[in-house]
């Protein structure tokens, strides 16, 4: 399956400010695979090193931070030759040998014609480790995340909607012929999400049965990295948080409250496990913004924000929301759309590289995304059907003047005026076109 993330590895090879690499992302998002792809493809040779795998490696990084040595160690234990310029040399599961993240800054220093890519399950979490000695200045770093709905347009065979809608004008209606199919699949793409293996298994046999089983198999695999990799005294509380969050945004107002997790629990005792999920790539904080200046990040609230989850079809399997309930508009489909929705304009945004905010005036106008982007403020209204009538969105454009905005939904392309601002109706699967 084609991931857009390669680009990233391709623009990352080639740059002159090149340094080791650092990925991170939430667990079985792909990047292994996509690892490996790249080296294939681009490298003479791959050298791929699964820390984890053995006890040997952690002697290897013990002993000094000697690049040389290093790498002719390694060429011993994976019997493989390592060029610089020529070779990708993978380190995955780096966070299980903390001294080998120390040891790329001297990979940066010394051995810098070097291609080094590191990777890891919980890698995120680990940089949190105040024990590790952390490079800095000394690495680039990435952040990978499930597939979008782009990608899983693609991984469908159906890329001619992609290359079709490249050049397509904003002030264009599509023809039924484009617009059913795109909307047919954009339900799909909310009950399977994008975790890889997961999208893979229902192209080989859109079997919503199958997928579910694979989806239970990833939360499965996630409730057991609670207890294995977080501190014993947050497992608890890392599960609690973990299960409030679907609940919590099916609320009419979904602002998360740490006193809606547990009754008698605290913000402060429940920080660090939201922190860890964090961490760890499986929530997504969206901060309150009422002072609307840029730079955003200045003005953002960090006591007041709303949690989404880092993959919708994950959400849905957690709701128990079935690709049936959303054929036949389900009773329970009512309650949950709007925060599926939302969860899935989230994730493309930072899948796209915003990042996003919400703003709220009183207790009435409340604007569900707005983001920075060169030195402009760019609202965004999101409606799961296709009512478009938005009267947070008109305020906001009436106190800020913003120059263009978009309402996401389920109605066809147009360009509108609204209060002076340039506004775009975009149908929910074309957000990638933000």
């Amino acid at each position: 399956m084609k991931r857009g993330f390669l680009n990233k590895l391709v623009e990352w090879r080639n740059s002159s400010r090149r340094k080791p690499l650092l990925i991170t992302g939430v667990r079985q998002c792909g990047k292994t695979h996509t690892l490996k792809v790249f080296g294939s493809t681009y490298f003479d040779n791959v050298c791929y090193v699964n820390l984890e795998s053995s006890s040997n490696y952690a002697a290897i990084f013990d002993y000094d931070f000697d690049t040389k040595r290093i790498v002719r160690e390694i060429e011993l234990m994976e019997q493989c030759t390592i060029t610089p310029g020529k070779t990708l040399l993978i380190l995955d599961e780096i966070q299980e040998v903390p001294r080998a993240i120390t040891a790329l800054k001297y990979f940066c220093e010394d051995m810098r014609e070097l291609h080094v890519a590191c990777a890891g399950s919980l890698l995120g979490v680990a940089l949190r480790n105040e024990n590790i000695a952390f490079p800095v200045g000394k690495v680039n770093r990435m952040q990978m995340f499930p597939m979008s709905f782009k990608e899983f347009i693609v991984a469908n065979g159906q890329e001619k909607y992609i290359e079709l809608l490249n050049n397509w004008s904003r002030d264009r209606e599509l023809p039924e012929i484009y617009s059913r199919p795109l909307e047919q699949m954009l339900k799909e793409y909310y009950v399977v999400g994008g975790m890889p293996e997961v999208v893979q298994e229902y192209v080989n046999t859109h079997d919503f049965k199958i997928v579910q089983d694979i989806q239970d198999e990833i939360l499965a695999d996630y409730a057991d990295d609670f207890s294995k990799h977080a501190p014993t005294a947050e497992v608890e509380k890392i599960r609690l948080v973990w299960d409030s969050i679907p609940r919590q945004l099916a609320k009419e107002n979904n602002k998360f409250m740490f006193s809606h997790v547990k009754e008698g629990k605290r913000a402060h005792e429940l920080e660090g496990a939201l922190q860890w999920l964090k961490n760890a790539g499986l929530a997504h904080l969206l901060e309150l913004v009422q002072h609307v200046e840029v730079p955003l990040s200045a003005n953002a609230d960090a006591t007041y924000f709303k949690v989404y989850t880092s993959d919708c079809g994950l959400l849905c399997r957690r709701l128990r929301l079935g690709y049936k309930d959303f054929l036949e508009e389900s009773s329970m489909l009512e309650t949950f759309k709007g925060a599926v929705t939302e969860n899935f304009v989230m994730n493309e945004l930072v899948c796209y590289g915003k990042q996003p905010y919400f703003w709220r005036s009183g207790n009435t106008a409340e604007l569900d995304f707005l983001f920075e982007e060169e030195g402009e403020i760019v609202p965004v209204e999101v409606k799961s059907a296709t009512n478009t009538q938005a009267k947070s969105y008109k305020l906001f454009c009436k106190k800020y003047k913003p120059r263009r905005g978009y309402k996401l939904s389920l109605k066809n392309l147009a360009i509108n005026d609204c209060e002076g601002t340039q506004t775009v109706s975009l149908p929910l699967y074309l957000a990638w076109k933000i």
